[in-house]
């Protein structure tokens, strides 16, 4: 059954926790960090208003103590809003992606606790998978190679880690597709997710990769 994360208690303690798009492990690539930062909040607010946020499963004061902060993005698609909240887990001098932590070729909760959910407004398609207004988590299976395999979830109540991704919450995805992989220098130490500058979705980076997964406005 679809929960709609907004309705979570939770929301005006976990906006606040989560309310800014991300980017600090990367290079600004919009003309300047003042203007992404404006921009960042006008579209939050513009979500806010939709009634998107993020809910996790604990109160804001206590996901200070997580050694991988809680954070979202937002994004505008179309005439409304899409609201990524997840972990950001760090290298710490690890190999996570390629290791044992996060081994290519099998599911990956794509963030870290949580997993990691876009909550939409409007209907849309991420990387060509058909949405209607609502919340999904979103997994991903990494690759060496160019393309990573992307997972759409109807199931959001489930806890992160990947062996709770049980035959009853496979059996609720909407879809999987391939979505764009290429290598990034220097490595990226934290998971970030951000508004890809070119108006067509987000950017995932961590360690040396990064991946596009385009949400575009159902047509």
């Amino acid at each position: 059954m679809r929960r709609f994360a907004w309705l979570s208690p939770l929301i005006v303690a976990a906006f606040v926790a989560c309310g800014g798009d991300t980017g600090r492990d990367t290079e600004d690539m919009d003309g300047g960090a003042g203007a992404a930062d404006a921009d960042a909040g006008d579209r939050d607010a513009a979500a806010a208003a939709s009634g998107l946020a993020c809910a996790p499963t604990v109160p804001a004061d206590e996901l200070a103590g997580r050694a991988s902060p809680y954070d979202s993005a937002t994004i505008e698609v179309g005439s409304g809003h899409a609201k990524i909240c997840y972990g950001r887990p760090a290298l710490r001098g690890r190999t996570m992606i390629g290791g044992e932590a996060v081994p290519y070729g099998q599911l990956w909760r794509f963030g870290a606790n949580e997993p990691t959910i876009v909550h939409l407004d409007v209907a849309a398609q991420i990387a060509g998978i058909a949405v209607e207004p609502g919340s999904y988590s979103l997994y991903t299976v990494p690759a060496a190679g160019a393309e990573w395999t992307l997972i759409v979830n109807r199931s959001i109540s489930q806890w992160g880690e990947e062996g709770r991704y049980t035959p009853e919450v496979e059996a609720q995805e909407v879809g999987r597709a391939q979505v764009r992989a290429e290598p990034v220098e220097p490595p990226i130490e934290s998971f970030t997710i951000r508004a890809n500058p070119d108006g067509t979705g987000v950017i995932a980076e961590w360690q040396n990769s990064r991946i596009h997964i385009p949400i575009t406005a159902a047509g």
